[in-house]
């Protein structure tokens, strides 16, 4: 009697799990045999990967364009402040620190600059 029980418990759980991830939609397909069978639709991603990709392409842009503009040195010294600041202004220093592909991107675009 109690295996019974156990389990009836897993088929309603594993209904119940099944009907909440359908709240979020559902496919309906037909088998070659005619049976319609309607699954859940799969959890997409919010950002794509190729959005993703994108987005740090133009930062790095972003951040080449700003040391080609402002020069080594001075983008240096703002770094500096920065890295006294708050742990916000800490953690915008670390992120915008000058790297390889900024500093080849920077020397790239100087000479259209200047």
């Amino acid at each position: 009697m109690v295996d019974c029980h156990m389990e009836f418990d897993r088929r309603v759980a594993r209904l119940n799990k099944k009907h909440q991830a359908m709240a979020r939609g559902y496919t309906a397909r037909m088998r070659s045999d005619g049976l319609v069978v309607v699954k859940p639709r799969r959890m997409r991603f919010a950002i794509s990967p190729r959005s993703l990709f994108l987005f740090i392409g133009a930062f790095f842009l972003f951040k080449g364009f700003i040391l080609a503009n402002l020069g080594a040195a001075t983008y240096d010294d703002r770094l500096d402040r920065l890295r006294n600041g708050t742990a916000v202004e800490k953690a915008g220093a670390w992120v915008m620190q000058i790297d390889p592909l900024s500093q080849v991107i920077s020397d790239q675009i100087g000479p259209v600059l200047r």
